[in-house]
């Protein structure tokens, strides 16, 4: 009799012929228009932020391989996307220790905790900035106005938008919305000279990383598609603007590079547009009526929370299988 052995392994299940370590970098390769648009619009301080975060990342993710006496992992480039990611998400007036300590939280409590990559529940990335909007707010909610070629400016281009310095000083798009003051150009959002994060604010930079990503099937189109169009319906029938809603904020971001991590989002295709959906569906709930104007991260991360059930719920059944009783 022929013994078969089964070997059941941590996610991410590949099927595309790519391994893990190779889609890393691809992600971090689709990424590099956003985080040359930051560093253009918001200078070297941009620059430095980006790889303090990285090299924080890759720093501890080999400390904590050598004391957990588990294989050295930093070459599979989930550290540097986990870096990079969390850099991106922040303001560009953050101090250095700021991305450390968030890199360094995102590594030990986000990923290796849980037995290190394919077996984390939540996006790394977005736990580190969950951790640091929750304990440095002041420092996290703190936005600069663009000047472009290597600088900024610290005074907003208030005359440009028709109101006062003090209405606009220190705000984003979304913040600007939520104080009803909401007057920018979607062209100047398009192209990212506004204020927010330093590599959120370029439509343009997101989206040609995000097509990249689905040319090459690294992601699965229904993710980005349920997580936006359901933005874009919520905001139509609460009777606000659908493409200012699209192009502010982390929502493009974080629909084509968190909400598509293959180890925190469902395996079967129903479920990953569930997932979208639901993501869609708190993103907007949390811009509504939310204390903050921003609820990409969060939304991402309960909707993590719900991926064994979704896939649970959505696994096709076999031919012939009958539902268990009780």
């Amino acid at each position: 009799m022929l013994e078969t052995e089964v070997v059941v392994s941590a996610s991410p299940h590949l099927r595309a012929g790519l391994s893990a370590e190779r889609i890393m970098w691809l992600v971090v390769a689709a990424l590099i228009p956003a985080a040359g648009t930051g560093v253009f619009y918001f200078g070297r301080h941009a620059l430095l932020i980006i790889l303090v975060s990285i090299a924080t990342a890759v720093i501890t993710e080999a400390l904590t391989c050598i004391l957990m006496k588990r294989p050295l992992t930093i070459g599979d480039g989930s550290a540097v996307v986990t870096g990079l990611l969390l850099a991106l998400t922040l303001p560009p007036t953050v101090p250095l220790w700021i991305p450390a300590a968030g890199s360094a939280f995102a590594i030990v409590l986000g990923k290796q905790i849980y037995g290190g990559l394919g077996y984390n529940p939540f996006n790394p990335a977005l736990v580190g900035r969950a951790f640091l909007l929750a304990s440095w707010p002041v420092l996290m909610t703190k936005w600069v106005w663009p000047e472009g070629s290597l600088g900024w400016v610290t005074e907003p281009p208030a005359a440009a938008l028709g109101l006062s310095v003090d209405a606009v000083a220190g705000s984003t798009a979304l913040g600007l919305w939520g104080e009803g003051l909401n007057k920018i150009p979607y062209l100047q959002m398009y192209l990212g000279k506004i204020a927010g994060s330093l590599g959120e604010t370029s439509a343009l930079a997101i989206l040609l990383g995000g097509l990249f990503l689905l040319v090459f099937k690294i992601i699965d189109w229904r993710i980005p598609v349920g997580f936006l169009g359901t933005v874009v319906v919520l905001a139509f029938l609460w009777g606000e603007d659908p493409l200012f809603h699209l192009l502010a904020g982390g929502l493009l971001l974080g629909a084509f590079f968190m909400a598509t991590d293959y180890v925190t989002t469902p395996v079967t295709p129903r479920g990953r547009l569930i997932f979208g959906v639901g993501c869609g569906l708190f993103t907007m709930l949390i811009r509504m009526y939310g204390g903050l104007p921003e609820g990409v991260c969060y939304s991402i991360l309960l909707m993590n929370i719900a991926t064994p059930l979704l896939d649970r719920w959505t696994v096709p059944k076999r031919f012939g299988e009958v539902r268990a009783n009780g």
